[in-house]
């Protein structure tokens, strides 16, 4: 039996991701982006809206303060944003940089890999956004029917 490099044994354990088994990280991965609040964060970072009402959206990604953050972000506790932000920069899909001010300013951003979910978030947020009137009319209907 050939023994197997390093690079082999990663792309094996790789092909062997999958999330519907109750062990793998990548079901682990699938929870954390499923959070309405990562996916908000992320829809926000990636400038998907204005920031504050009467403001343009400018599309483009951008880098946020952590307040800027929580004003965009209606709802959320402090604790949340910043269990949140934690666990995106652990994950590699945000960076956190401190500028030495005073007081500091911490600003957040999203890295490459970031940008590649942003995309997929943005369709599912698009999605949502065009379909629930739909979904209201069904959840009316159900409930009339239960």
């Amino acid at each position: 039996m050939p023994t197997m490099t390093a690079a082999q044994k990663r792309a094996q354990v790789q092909a062997e991701y999958d999330a519907f088994l109750a062990e793998c990280p990548s079901r682990q991965l699938l929870a954390r982006i499923s959070d309405k609040w990562v996916a908000l964060i992320l829809a926000a970072l990636g400038s998907d809206g204005p920031s504050r009402p009467g403001d343009e959206c400018s599309g483009e990604p951008r880098a946020m303060r952590y307040s800027e953050l929580s004003r965009r972000l209606a709802g959320v506790s402090q604790k949340m944003l910043t269990q949140t932000l934690r666990s995106l920069e652990r994950d590699g899909l945000v960076t956190r940089t401190v500028a030495p001010t005073v007081p500091v300013t911490v600003t957040y951003e999203l890295t490459e890999l970031g940008l590649s979910l942003h995309q997929v978030i943005r369709g599912i947020k698009a999605w949502a956004e065009a379909h629930m009137d739909e979904v209201l009319a069904h959840r009316e209907q159900y409930d009339a029917e239960e």
